[in-house]
């Protein structure tokens, strides 16, 4: 889900009601541990161009547990794939608590369901998506929604953050509805083997290594041994 996409479903969502019926208040925290890393992936030191890129630590993953282990996408361990940081960051000033890094880990679990849900429903068989098959439209937004109650019940933000209200409200949003539906998404979600590459400069033996390929779930197509001209920039790193 690119960043135009959510800036106009937050948008959206100040103005109209909500499609979810998911209600952030009600929801009870998950569980959120380990590590994670952004880098940024493109030409040039610009954000302007290339990617962010979300690398799981090899050594202390990123995980996800709802409150209720029986739901859909009980346990989430999200894999290498491209994000954009939260999808809000060029309107960040203008509500409290919207930093695109404060609540990191909780937008990259999301963005790892959504990313697995496109796939899937592109007929991805791979087995790193399997933790979302079955999902629900409603079951990626009440996860968000728990993965921040996480994040403020551990004092990871603050709770007076007026942010996930308006949050959970974007994502559960008629547009946000739409954008899960698409289909054809999968292959623009792809993470290139340069890419992969760069991220392997960044962090050595963070790719190559037998032993990580699990932790780092990568396309299952993709060797990791293509040379990158030059490592990503860690640009963000968040440890639970």
């Amino acid at each position: 889900m690119n960043s135009i996409g959510w800036l106009s479903a937050l948008a959206m969502a100040l103005t109209i009601s909500a499609c979810s019926s998911i209600d952030y208040q009600k929801l009870s925290p998950g569980q959120l541990s380990g590590s994670l890393f952004v880098m940024w992936v493109g030409e040039g030191d610009s954000f302007g161009d290339g990617r962010f890129l979300f690398v799981p630590d090899p050594r202390d993953p990123l995980i996800f547990r709802r409150p209720d282990p029986g739901a859909r996408g009980g346990t989430i361990q999200p894999g290498i794939m491209y994000t954009d940081g939260g999808s809000i960051p060029r309107i960040a000033q203008a509500f409290n608590g919207l930093s695109p890094w404060g609540y990191a880990p909780a937008y990259m679990i999301h963005d790892w369901v959504f990313t697995a849900h496109h796939c899937i429903v592109d007929g991805s068989k791979e087995s790193r998506f399997d933790q979302v098959r079955g999902m629900e439209f409603d079951d990626s937004v009440a996860i968000l929604g728990e993965a921040i109650k996480a994040l403020v019940e551990t004092r990871r933000v603050a709770r007076k953050d007026v942010a996930p209200d308006v949050i959970t409200a974007a994502v559960g949003s008629v547009f946000a509805r739409n954008l899960w539906n698409e289909h054809g998404a999968c292959k623009s979600l792809q993470v290139s083997p340069k890419d992969i590459a760069a991220a392997e400069a960044a962090i050595p033996g963070s790719t190559t290594k037998a032993h990580n390929l699990r932790t780092f779930r990568l396309p299952e197509a993709i060797a990791p041994s293509i040379p990158a001209a030059r490592p990503a920039k860690i640009v963000a790193r968040v440890s639970l």
